[in-house]
């Protein structure tokens, strides 16, 4: 069929965003900007001089569009100048390919799809996946490239695998691939993976299948095991970066708990931490994942999950014993305490973040295609699961954009839900897919993934707490309404494609009607669709009216949804997830990503002359006008905030408006955050009205104990979640806190301890006469310095001197003094910790780029003196150097019931981890993004969104 070619009947799509005769692009204000990513020397990675952005897009939002998606090499004709080259590459090959597949009633409809999904783009409504953006339309910049892949072929009704190069490019982020107990199998994954990672996209795969280590061979002999495969793919995915790009790859790891090498499993990477922080402790590198030490340990790359059965949570709460069995015979090789085996996850995930838990009975229990295959796997960040050898293209709504001064604008977000439903249908079959099985899968089940960024900042704007009934009520009906209208699409979709197909005998080699998949599962497809519908009825809201308006309007959608669906059949066997939304995120100019609440309430923003200005963020702003400030009570928390970096204290501030503020993280200086149940309470809200699973972080603060780690992912089962992962802060560095957690005790002796009205008297500590001693040399903005540390015998400081500038120098002597204050309090049992609390942060000139890889930009001398100490002395990866030996020994397996709190920092816009990576890239600290980290600075991820 001619590219052009438009039937006389089709789908419909009417102009709410576009108006007809009016360019989109001629609709928005245009301006040239320099596009440029520093690294933490501040050193340029990237510059792209007089790129065009529209002028409301914010600098960050052109830096990393234009660093990631910008197609062409740098200095080259055929480098894309703006984002008016970039969006039109995109949508008007989509608009090519939905002609050809026979989609739009009437060429007026297929200008006004592509008019309203302009629109929606370039009005940060909406983003595509990473991978779009990295490939479509990219056949008429590289002609050339000639790439094979499998795609769908109309013509022959049949996947091929053919040359096509960028004319059936990688579309979709998230895909699932199948492994097989064999070493064909095996080592074809590698392949896969290899090409997926390439391609900018993200995998995910149970491992359950391969035979257990201590199972025996055809041949004889025993079997390696799935984990010694995990180690060559996790090299793999190691060393290839994503998209051709420069974020590492997306990759998930999963082991049923009935496999017999499930406890190997869920140690693996502790383990391995272990070897890092011995290296470290050696004088190895240890900043970021490509560091000496984290390069040359196994299992770093993928993100682990444990898949059980709800079997196997109820003997886990009544003491039951749990069988794992042989993967030969199906027999069981050993039998152990489920209770126990429950425990060592939530003790690994306490340690290092991993395993997280994916709960098989539920997924399985809302799978639209059962009779298809169970569900076994899911992507790298646990938000698509499908059928094994299967892909997702996922798309993200911008929540914050839907809001007008009043309401949230249902018609206009319904709208939005459709072109982007229409648009992702699309994609599957003008896409390439790394194998034949993907490309059948796609083709015959069609799973689409699209999701919304910014709750947090919309619950926040709108006053609304995040852990509240209000607020969990605000986020069910709008995941209601889109999930809803999703599936309303998907029924009109096979509807109109159907009458499409009867209308027009030339269309009747392109797919239309229901997915090939549907009539096999037509009655559990539309029975999930009953239970989502039914869930949607049973919403009881305490929250506004705009909360009562998304409900009523989500249940209709939902009701005929189901009618459509009993008559036509679904277009897709899935049609939404929550995806982590890292590098759209910014393109969209999002506060928070996907379901995640505020980090923080300040964001730092970088000046173009060097430095950053502490700035409130808006959304704070906003949610302090809705409560019913004025104006001048409002300045005067906004410069509160800027002083503190923190919300609490406030002045003016009324006590029960605090919780509207809480965060992800708890602030340094601050006592309140978002207590680990809120996050789960928030995945619960909305859990029923999804097709897929949420990829979120729950965060636990440092002091949490394993028993909170265990009674979390309890409560995650009870409440219906699919999944979950689980970070504790500060975890990746927890073992060298704990093991010299005595060396750093100080000894104060109270004299007087009845004395109330001032504080007890201290002994002073003097040091030895002969005493170890650290230099450090340090530059903050092209002004140098040295500080040198003198120790006790068993390496706690006791002493600084400080040393800048001319000696007689007024400088030179308000540090001399300074020192010596600091240092008759260290020795007077001052905790090293209190000063560095006080301390860090502190903001005034010099101020700038430190040259220091693990220090980054410095506020201030104190703030990064203090920084570096704590660093060097509390947190970092230099401790046990510096450990007694009877404080080092014995100690570092060791669980304690509690841990040092961990602090935090802020970076750009968020809180920052303390143990957070290094951004590969640009060499910044990332932040938690769902189960992955995103780069506030330049924007890369070590996701799959």
């Amino acid at each position: 069929m001619a590219t052009n070619t438009v039937a006389s009947a089709g789908i419909s799509v009417k102009r709410v965003v576009s108006k007809e005769g009016i360019d989109p692009f001629d609709a928005v204000i245009w301006e040239k900007r320099e596009a440029r990513i520093d690294d933490a020397k501040g050193n340029s990675v990237f510059r792209q001089e007089d790129a065009r952005v529209p002028a409301n897009w914010s600098q960050t939002a052109l830096n990393i569009v234009a660093s990631k998606y910008f197609h062409g090499r740098i200095g080259t004709e055929e480098r894309e100048k703006g984002v008016d080259e970039l969006i039109p590459r995109v949508v008007s090959t989509i608009r090519a390919a939905g002609e050809q597949q026979g989609y739009f009633s009437s060429l007026e409809t297929a200008d006004s799809f592509q008019a309203e999904l302009t629109m929606l783009l370039l009005g940060q409504y909406a983003s595509f996946n990473s991978p779009v953006w990295f490939n479509v339309g990219c056949h008429t910049l590289e002609p050339e490239n000639k790439a094979k892949s499998w795609h769908w072929d109309a013509a022959r009704e049949t996947v091929i695998q053919a040359a096509a190069g960028y004319s059936k490019p990688q579309c979709s982020a998230c895909f699932i691939n199948s492994v097989d107990d064999s070493m064909e199998s095996i080592l074809d994954l590698a392949k896969t993976e290899g090409i997926l990672f390439k391609g900018g996209s993200g995998t995910g795969t149970n491992f359950s299948a391969i035979r257990a280590s201590m199972e025996s061979l055809s041949a004889g002999g025993t079997a390696s095991g799935p984990l010694s495969f995990m180690r060559g793919y996790d090299a793999f995915a190691g060393v290839i970066k994503s998209g051709g790009k420069t974020r590492r790859a997306a990759k998930m790891a999963i082991l049923d708990a009935d496999h017999p090498d499930i406890e190997d499993f869920i140690h693996c990477k502790s383990r391995e931490e272990k070897k890092a922080q011995a290296l470290i402790a050696s004088g190895y590198d240890g900043n970021g994942p490509d560091s000496e030490a984290y390069a040359s340990i196994f299992y770093q790359n993928a993100n682990n999950s444990v898949r059980v059965t709800d079997e196997f949570m109820r003997k886990a709460e009544e003491g039951g014993e749990w069988a794992l069995t042989g993967r030969i015979d199906g027999k069981p090789v050993k039998t152990v305490r489920a209770r126990s085996l429950l425990w060592s996850i939530a003790e690994e995930t306490w340690r290092c973040g991993d395993p997280g838990m994916q709960f098989d009975t539920t997924i399985n229990a809302w799978h639209t295609c059962p009779r298809s295959g169970r569900i076994a796997a899911s992507n790298p960040c646990s938000e698509y699961m499908f059928l094994d050898d299967s892909a997702c293209n996922l798309a993200s709504l911008n929540l914050l954009r839907f809001v007008t001064d009043e309401a949230f604008n249902i018609a206009l977000f319904q709208h939005a839900v459709r072109v982007l439903i229409i648009a992702q249908d699309i994609l599957v079959d003008m896409a390439g897919y790394p194998t034949e099985s993907i490309a059948i899968h796609s083709h015959d089940y069609r799973p689409l993934g699209l999701g919304y960024a910014n709750l947090g900042a919309l619950l926040m704007s709108l006053g609304l707490a995040y852990d509240s009934p209000e607020g969990r009520d605000m986020a069910a009906a709008i995941t209601s309404l889109m999930g809803g209208t999703a599936y309303r699409t998907s029924a009109q979709v096979a509807a109109m494609t159907s009458e499409l197909t009867a209308a027009d005998p030339e269309l009747k080699d392109t797919q239309s009607g229901a997915f090939p998949g549907y009539e096999r599962n037509r009655e559990p497809f539309l029975d999930v669709i009953r239970k989502h519908r039914e869930a949607a009825e049973a919403m009881v809201l305490t929250a506004t009216s705009v909360a009562l308006t998304l409900r009523e309007t989500a249940v209709s959608c939902w009701q005929e949804a189901e009618r459509f669906g009993e008559q036509h059949g679904f277009r897709n066997a899935q049609v939404t997830v929550l995806a982590p939304t890292g590098t759209i995120g910014f393109m969209m100019d999002c506060d928070t990503t996907g379901i995640e609440p505020m980090l923080g309430v300040v964001i730092f923003k970088k000046m173009v002359g060097g430095g950053y200005l502490t700035l409130v963020n808006q959304t704070v702003s906003n949610a302090l006008n809705r409560l019913g400030y004025s104006q001048e009570e409002i300045e005067v928390i906004r410069e509160y905030i800027e002083e503190n970096n923190m919300i609490e204290g406030a002045p003016g501030l009324h006590e029960e408006h605090l919780q509207v503020f809480d965060c992800a993280f708890r602030p340094s200086k601050g006592k309140r955050s978002i207590g680990w149940s809120g996050h789960i309470d928030m995945m619960a809200a909305v859990q029923p009205f999804l097709s897929g699973a949420i990829s979120k972080t729950v965060n636990l603060p440092s002091e949490a104990t394993v028993s909170d780690v265990a009674e979390a992912y309890l409560s995650a089962w009870r409440k219906g979640l699919k999944a979950v992962a689980i970070y504790r802060d500060g975890s990746k560095t927890s073992q060298p806190v704990s093991a010299s957690a005595s060396a750093v005790k100080t000894s104060v002796t109270s004299t007087s301890p009845a004395d109330l009205s001032g504080p007890p008297a201290a002994n002073r500590h003097r040091l030895q006469d002969e005493r170890s001693a650290i230099n450090h040399h340090f530059s903050i903005a092209g002004h140098e310095g040295y500080l040198t540390v003198g120790l006790y015998p068993n390496g706690q400081p006791g002493e600084i001197f400080v040393r800048m500038a001319k000696a007689g120098s007024t400088i030179a002597g308000l540090m001399e003094c300074f020192g010596t204050v600091v240092s008759v309090g260290l020795q007077h049992g001052v905790p090293l910790k209190v000063l560095c609390d006080k301390l860090s942060h502190t903001r005034f000139e010099p101020s700038g780029w430190t040259g220091n890889e693990e220090m980054g930009y410095a506020k201030s001398i104190m703030d990064y003196l203090f920084r570096w100490m704590e660093l060097r002395f509390l947190s970092g990866p230099q401790l046990p150097l510096f450990a007694t030996k009877e404080a080092a020994s014995g100690n570092a397996d060791r669980v304690p019931n509690h841990t040092p709190d961990g602090i935090s920092h802020f970076l750009h816009d968020a809180y920052e981890v303390g143990d957070a990576p290094l951004c590969s890239t640009c060499g910044s600290l990332m932040v938690r993004n769902g189960s992955c980290y995103k780069c506030a600075n330049c924007g890369g991820t070590s996701g799959c969104s």
